[in-house]
């Protein structure tokens, strides 16, 4: 199956997150055909220090792997709003069938043997009750979801999961934007991108009250899945939520979680993928890689944790890292 990806780059943490994406893309998915665009954000009024990636080890990396570094201009987000990059990167995609993945992620096997029908566009299903949050007295979730569908032209029964009870979050359409997929990038990004501003500059009365830092891309993710004739994956076929957030894909975030938390063939595809000694020079130069990818705090992290008992709230696995010094962002 040919499909392009995109992640997002620039100087900083970005970096570094991008070359260990591509070194494990290239390793643990060597049949994978497509183009790996790395979508830089271009220097402008919406970001007043140059986001670009610096020349140097890291960008001549990322190149030597086969990827495409191609710039973007932010009409709408920037530094501001970082997240917005996902929504205004897929501008810079090629027409056809894409993938997006946040950067803080890691291929753990071969892309190329999944069937994903990408006419009917889905996302990540890893995630936690973020957005919204319902005040005591109201509007809840079937007012808060409805409004925002019924103003996109949806239809908030359409999305509804009905194994779920009614006013329970999972019964409403949510998901992680760490990665979503869709079959033409201009149609998908057009509407992101219109959900994302209806909901930040002329939102419902029953959101006036609902934070949107940083969960504007997820509360607008749902609405443009759910324009373009998507849904939540697995549901009429294709691959299933865990696929991308386990057997093919691990979205980490940041590296402790992953050695804390991650199943084994997950640590052991990246292990190998950053072996070599020409991934290993530059990756090393960022600290949370050289501590956690190359010495002891990484298997220190996960001899601390039980991956069949984790504790329910990410808090407590964080704070356990902490009190231990194997905390480091």
């Amino acid at each position: 199956m040919t499909f392009n990806i995109l992640i997002i780059g620039q100087k900083g943490r970005l970096t570094h997150e991008a070359c260990l994406f591509a070194a494990t893309l290239r390793h643990n998915s060597p049949d994978w055909s497509g183009r790996l665009i790395v979508g830089e954000p271009e220097p402008g009024d919406r970001w007043p220090e140059d986001p670009r990636i610096p020349e140097g080890d890291q960008r001549s990396l990322l190149t030597d792997l086969g990827a495409e570094i191609v710039p973007f201009r932010n009409w709408h987000f920037g530094s501001s709003y970082p997240n917005g990059n996902k929504i205004e990167g897929l501008t810079c995609l090629p027409d056809g069938p894409f993938m997006f993945f946040d950067t803080d992620t890691v291929i753990t096997a071969e892309l190329s043997d999944l069937a994903i029908d990408f006419s009917r566009p889905s996302a990540s299903m890893k995630r936690e009750n973020t957005w919204p949050s319902p005040e005591l007295y109201g509007p809840g979730f079937n007012e808060i979801w409805g409004a925002l569908h019924a103003k996109r032209g949806g239809h908030l029964t359409d999305t509804l999961d009905l194994s779920w009870p009614d006013e329970y979050w999972q019964r409403y359409l949510y998901f992680n934007a760490g990665w979503f997929f869709g079959d033409d990038p201009k149609t998908f990004h057009h509407a992101f991108r219109d959900a994302a501003l209806m909901i930040r500059d002329d939102p419902p009365e029953e959101i006036v009250t609902q934070v949107l830092d940083p969960w504007l891309d997820q509360a607008a993710l749902p609405l443009a899945i759910h324009e373009l004739g998507g849904g939540r994956p697995g549901d009429k076929g294709g691959i299933g939520p865990e696929v991308l957030d386990s057997s093919h894909s691990f979205h980490y975030r940041f590296l402790p979680l992953m050695y804390a938390t991650a199943p084994d063939h997950v640590i052991t595809a990246v292990q190998a993928a950053t072996a070599p000694n020409r991934i290993k020079k530059v990756l090393k130069n960022y600290e949370p890689f050289k501590r956690f990818l190359y010495q002891p705090k990484g298997t220190k992290a996960r001899e601390m944790f039980d991956r069949d008992a984790l504790p329910r709230k990410e808090q407590a696995i964080r704070n356990r890292l902490k009190r231990n010094g194997l905390w480091i962002r």
